[in-house]
């Protein structure tokens, strides 16, 4: 199964890998999911784990070394002009969310996993599930 991770999910799955996150980040690292990510998510990535207790010891370097691991492990979607573009018709509450869901759009993965409550509330024309409903139905 081919998902798109945001970042969101990425970021507690590294913090706390207890939770459904935590389960998801497992399932890939063992190579039960294809993830998918793109550039913008990486580099949100790279500029939120520092300010999360886990990794504020980490320097720069430390965090930048955590993010290429992800890039390594991930299929990495560059967005097009018609993904960002969909994205920007959908209606997305939040702009800052519309390069998650067009590398959704971009990659054609199965699936979106998200914290994201902007983004949940497209779940009804697109495939977008929290962790814990990824979890419920894909048993990671």
């Amino acid at each position: 199964m081919r998902v798109v991770l945001d970042t969101n999910v990425i970021v507690a799955g590294m913090a706390y890998p207890a939770g459904p996150p935590g389960r998801i980040m497992a399932a890939w690292r063992r190579g039960a999911l294809d993830v998918v990510l793109s550039p913008w998510i990486l580099s949100e990535c790279e500029r939120v784990l520092p300010r999360l207790g886990p990794f504020r010891a980490l320097s720069a370097d430390g965090i930048r070394d955590l993010v290429e691991g992800l890039a390594f492990r991930a299929d990495i979607v560059r967005l097009d002009l018609l993904s960002l573009s969909e994205a920007a018709a959908a209606g997305v509450r939040d702009l800052m969310d519309e390069p998650v869901l067009a590398a959704l759009l971009a990659s054609g993965a199965d699936v979106l996993v998200t914290g994201d409550k902007d983004l949940l509330a497209l779940a009804d024309r697109y495939p977008i599930l929290t962790p814990a409903d990824f979890c419920a139905r894909h048993a990671p």
